[in-house]
């Protein structure tokens, strides 16, 4: 794999800073890559299947009291009245 000189100094610099090597940190980032990668042409054929199925009007219409917002306490104590 061949890097330009400005780009193998910086990876270097990070390498040192977290303590691991120029291998360890390029498998990490190919894997960050190709997951991206992989979530973005999902994303498209996601939304390509839309535009060819749209959904029917009422298909996602949910009553607000049926929707799970969660706890009221933002800390997640459980509710003594319940």
């Amino acid at each position: 794999m061949t890097m330009d000189a400005e780009l193998l100094q910086r990876v270097d610099q990070c390498v040192k800073r977290l303590g691991t090597t120029r291998s360890a940190f390029a498998r990490k980032a190919l894997r960050a890559a190709l997951r991206s990668h992989d979530e973005t042409e999902l994303e498209v054929r996601h939304r390509a299947g839309y535009l060819r199925a749209p959904p029917a009007p009422q298909e996602f219409a949910i009553p607000e009291q049926d929707h799970a917002w969660g706890d009221d306490d933002p800390w997640g104590a459980p509710d003594a009245s319940r």
